[in-house]
This record gives C-alpha cells, sequence and structure tokens, in this order.
C-alpha cells in the first residue's frame, strides 16, 4: 500500500467530515418553525431568541407584535400582556424582548436582524427610567444579549452617519465588540466613517451566512417553557373582558400576595431579595440617586432613529417606582420626575407621540409588584394603552429625528423644556416642535 493511500486513509474522512461540515454551514438552509414553537419562543425571554434572528422574523411577520423592555416582562402574573392577549384571543400577540439588564444598546442590536419586520409595523416599549444611570448599559449584562450575528447584520448595511459612528464607538466599548477581530476591525472602520473594504464585507458575508444557519436549527433548543403558566393564569380572569372585573382580580391576587411586608412588595419577592439585614442597609441608600445625566439618553436615541427608518409606528410606556418603597430609600420624586420629563421631551419633540407615562402612579394600590416592577393593576393600566393602540390600523409615522440627542451635552443636560400637549384617551398628542439645542 503506497504511502499516499495510507495518508489517505487516515486524513481522508477528516478532511471530508470538515468540507461537509463548511458545506452545511454555508448552505443557505431554511426553516419553518410550528405555532407552538413561535408562542414558545415569544413568551420565553430567551436570551438566543434575542440574539438570533430567524424566529423572531417568522413570527413578527404574522400576528407576533415587539414588546421591548427588561425585567418587568418576566414578572407574569395573572394581569400580564401576554396572558391578557392569549385570554381574549385578541388580533395581537406581544412577542417579549428583553430582561434583566437588557437596555437601549442591546435592543438596537438586537433590532438589526428584524429591520422589515419592524418596517411599516406597530411596536410597544417600556422604558425603565432605571437605566438612565450614569454609565449606562452594564457591560456584563450587554454580553447576555449580543451576538457577533447582530453586529454583522449592523456592519453590512452601515450608511455613514453621526448614529452610525456613535453605535460602533458604543459597540466597540463593550468587551463584547471586541471579541472577534474580524467585527472588531470592521467597527473600528465604520467608527472612523470609511466604508468596509470588498475583502471585509466578504469574510463578514460568509460568517453571517453561518450564525443565520446556527441561528435556525439551535436558537430553540430547550426554551424556557412559559406556556403552561399563561394558560394557567389566564384561568384566574373573567370571561368577558372589562375593567371591573379585571381590576377585582387584581385587587384580590395583590392582597393575596403581599402579605409579609409594608411595602405591598410581593411575598416571594420580598422573602428572597430582602431579607432585615439587607432592609437596613437599604434604607435612604437612594438619596443621591439622579437618572438624569445617563449616556443611556444618546444609547435610547439609536432605537428612535431605527424606528424612525423603519416608520415603526411605536407606543412608549414609562413605568413608575413603587411609592414606599422610594420613600423608605429616600429617592426623590422631584429629581426622578426631572428624568421622566427628559425622556418625554426626547421623544415628542422628535414626533413620537405615543407616550403613556404612569410615573406618578407608583402610590396606587397594588399597582407595583416589588420595588420598581408593575404588577397586577400597573399591568391593567398598560393594557388600557396597549389595548386601542392595537385596535387602530398602522399610523403613518412623522418623525424628525435630531442629532443633537446623541451629544454629551443632551447626555449631561438636566433641564428641559415643557411640551404643551393635549391628552386623547391614552394617546398624548404632541404638537410639531424642534428641540431646544442649550
Amino acid at each position: 500500500m503506497s504511502n499516499r493511500r495510507r495518508l489517505w486513509q487516515i486524513f481522508g474522512p477528516v478532511i471530508c467530515a470538515v468540507l461537509l461540515l463548511i458545506a452545511v454551514l454555508l448552505f443557505p438552509w431554511d426553516r419553518t418553525y410550528s405555532a407552538n414553537s413561535i408562542f414558545e419562543a415569544a413568551t420565553s425571554q430567551s436570551d438566543r431568541i434575542f440574539k438570533g434572528q430567524r424566529m423572531k422574523q417568522e413570527a413578527l411577520a404574522g400576528k407576533y407584535v415587539p414588546f421591548f423592555g427588561s425585567s418587568e416582562l418576566s414578572r407574569m402574573d395573572s394581569l400580564h400582556p401576554s396572558v391578557l392577549a392569549y385570554k381574549y384571543n385578541r388580533n395581537y400577540t406581544p412577542f417579549l424582548l428583553g430582561g434583566a439588564g437588557s437596555q437601549s444598546l442591546a435592543h438596537f442590536y438586537g433590532m438589526q436582524g428584524i429591520k422589515s419586520q419592524l418596517t411599516n409595523k406597530k411596536a410597544v416599549v417600556i422604558i425603565s427610567p432605571q437605566w438612565f444611570t450614569k454609565k449606562g448599559q452594564d457591560k456584563n449584562a450587554f454580553s447576555l444579549y449580543y451576538s457577533n450575528l447582530q453586529a454583522i447584520n449592523f456592519l453590512l448595511d452601515a450608511k455613514d452617519s453621526i448614529a452610525t459612528r456613535y453605535a460602533a464607538r458604543r459597540l466597540l466599548q463593550m468587551p463584547s465588540g471586541k471579541s472577534s477581530e474580524t467585527v472588531k476591525y470592521a467597527l473600528m472602520t465604520v467608527a472612523s466613517g470609511q466604508p468596509l473594504s470588498e475583502s471585509q464585507k466578504l469574510v463578514l458575508q460568509t460568517r453571517r451566512r453561518m450564525l443565520v444557519n446556527e441561528d435556525t436549527f439551535f436558537s430553540t433548543f430547550q426554551l424556557p417553557d412559559r406556556v403552561n403558566k399563561i394558560k394557567a393564569q389566564a384561568k384566574l380572569l373573567p370571561d368577558k373582558y372589562t375593567i371591573n372585573g379585571l381590576t377585582k382580580v387584581a385587587d384580590a391576587e395583590g392582597s393575596l400576595h403581599t402579605t409579609n411586608n409594608k411595602f405591598a412588595i410581593d411575598n416571594t419577592f420580598f422573602k428572597t431579595r430582602l431579607n432585615e439585614k439587607k432592609l437596613k442597609k437599604l434604607k435612604g441608600s437612594q438619596k443621591h440617586f439622579d437618572y438624569t445625566k445617563s449616556v443611556e439618553y444618546s444609547d435610547f436615541e439609536l432605537m428612535l432613529k431605527q424606528f424612525a427608518h423603519e416608520h415603526t409606528d411605536v407606543l412608549f410606556i414609562i413605568p413608575p417606582i413603587n411609592a414606599k418603597w422610594a420613600k423608605y430609600t429616600h429617592l426623590s420624586n422631584k429629581v426622578y420626575q426631572k428624568s421622566v420629563k427628559k425622556i418625554k421631551y426626547q421623544l415628542a419633540s422628535q414626533g413620537f407621540s405615543n407616550i403613556t407615562h404612569l410615573s406618578k402612579d407608583g402610590g396606587k394600590k397594588y399597582f407595583m409588584q416589588d420595588t420598581i416592577h408593575l404588577g397586577w393593576n400597573g399591568w391593567i393600566a398598560v393594557d388600557k394603552a396597549v389595548k386601542p393602540f392595537m385596535q387602530k390600523s398602522y399610523s403613518n409615522t412623522n418623525y424628525r429625528i435630531d442629532n443633537y440627542f446623541f451629544t454629551r451635552n443632551w447626555q449631561n443636560r438636566t433641564k428641559v423644556e415643557s411640551i404643551k400637549t393635549v391628552k386623547l384617551s391614552n394617546k398624548t398628542v404632541v404638537p410639531s416642535t424642534g428641540s431646544k439645542k442649550k
């Protein structure tokens, strides 16, 4: 037997296997998901679903509507948006995007694979003022929701602009953005205002094909199953939808689950997260909290820029903080309302007029489930805005994006002008106005 033949017998199968694997990864595979799989993914809040695109693309092409948010989406009681939509067989189903630690920057990059599905469609965004800390997005939390597929989609579609350069620079400030040398140098190119070279594009396109195939086949493995929980919670609701009927359920559930503390916080949360020792340390701990100065305002502008580009009709919801908890920690309501005013100004001055702010409702009965997250009656207030918003047909957008909101001047600005608004039902209608760059 010749040496050549022996070598082939040893290495031939390995070479064939490698070539076959490359062919499998590079071939443009497609897959159709079952209705049950999509529903499971929509309620899972899985980071794998968030990082990918194929499942989201299929879902959002149909009756699913993206609900962007963070950890409040995990508080799945009987009045949660997913439960209400399921119980009352609505013409939409929330696709929950985000979880603990997901903020504007994570959402912006997560949107890169579903831009077509956002075009001329609707979306809901729950904005947490707690995102707007001085440093903004936590780097470790960002890594949970980031994938190179998101970055590559961004890079291959990138057109030079202030927003594009800002987005590239922000990703480079995250360890995740430098995890791939190919992506890192492409981001550096875009951040400098230069176009990608043809060789860079070729490498990124090849890498994207491989990542898309991985996402297509593996993103839905072992998803958290919340379907049974949604069905169980739905049984607690009255068969006929009425606000009075839902309020009775909310009051009963709130009363049942907030018996072991003086803050009207869910029993389990209080028992596991706020023992007596922690409570002593937390008293007065938020006295100097200030959410008016933050890089997050410019990260948030990235989301707004993307919505404007895709002409997405968006409903924004600003939740409150548990009033009893704020009093205990000495969080200044006056300062908190300044941050809310700044968020509203950023939205309204650019034509985002669907704003439901609940920031002053944190003292209402069973409105909050814990210290900062919406609970039973809070979800009813959300539904009072979501339900009519979804019932109306898509409304043509008239956004006026202002690059001023990407500046440090805006990030650190503490005073903004009041914008006169006219309240119609749950929609805040804002007259046309330009931002004042002071």
